[in-house]
C-alpha cells in the first residue's frame, strides 16, 4: 500500500514537475523507504518512469500534450487534445497496473543482464 501511494504521488506531482524535479525532491526520502521495505528499487525506478510517462499525458500541465498543441491545425483546441488523450492515459494506467502485479515482465532484462 506504501508503494500504491508513493505511486499515486509521483503521478500527482508528474502533472504540474518536471521528471528531474520530482525524482530530485522525492527519491533522497522515497528510496530509503523502499529499500526498507524490501521492494527491489529496480523495479520501483520503472515503475517511477512509467508513473512519468503517464503524468506527461494528464492536465492541466502535460508536457506531452503541450507539445501536441504546438503541431496540430489551428482549428484543433487544447481541450481537444485533451480529451484525444484520454485513452492513452487509461492504457498508460493499465500497463503500470500490470507491471507492479507481474513484475516478471519488467525484470526480465534487468535479471539477464545482472
Amino acid at each position: 500500500m506504501i508503494i500504491v501511494l508513493m505511486l499515486l504521488c509521483y503521478f500527482v506531482l508528474g502533472m504540474f514537475l518536471d521528471d528531474f524535479a520530482i525524482a530530485f525532491i522525492t527519491v533522497p526520502i522515497f528510496v530509503p523507504i523502499v529499500s526498507e521495505l524490501g521492494f527491489d528499487t529496480v523495479r520501483f525506478a520503472i515503475l517511477f518512469v512509467l508513473s512519468m510517462q503517464t503524468a506527461y499525458l494528464t492536465p492541466p500541465f502535460g508536457y506531452n500534450l503541450f507539445y501536441m498543441r504546438s503541431v496540430t491545425p489551428k482549428n484543433i483546441s487544447i481541450y481537444d487534445i485533451y480529451v484525444a488523450a484520454l485513452p492513452f492515459i487509461l492504457l498508460q494506467t493499465f500497463g503500470l497496473i500490470i507491471v507492479f502485479l507481474f513484475p516478471e515482465i519488467a525484470l526480465w532484462l534487468p535479471n539477464k543482464l545482472f
